[in-house]
């Protein structure tokens, strides 16, 4: 079973438009616990739902993080929905 922190993030995550990144920073910051990023990573790493856009997230410094289904997977996703900055 999910912790309230966990469907925090997910709900959040659900909710970023094709197109638009946030930082898993950001999320923390969102979901009320702004100090925990890494947390955020893990709890997107274990998650399969497709309605819920993990591709969405990167890292605070611009840099494409990591992603369940691989970092290309992640690239190509982010890509084809037009996401207007530079991936590194």
């Amino acid at each position: 079973m999910k912790n309230k922190f966990s469907e925090r993030v997910l709900k959040i995550v659900a909710k970023i438009p094709r197109g638009k990144v946030l930082s898993y920073k950001k999320i923390a910051e969102l979901a009320g616990r702004p100090k925990a990023w890494r947390a955020v990573g893990n709890i997107l790493n274990k998650n399969y739902n497709p309605k819920i856009p993990c591709h969405r997230v990167i890292r605070s410094d611009g840099k494409i993080g990591g992603y369940n289904r691989g970092k290309k997977a992640k690239k190509d996703l982010l890509k084809k929905e037009g996401v207007n900055f530079k991936i590194k």
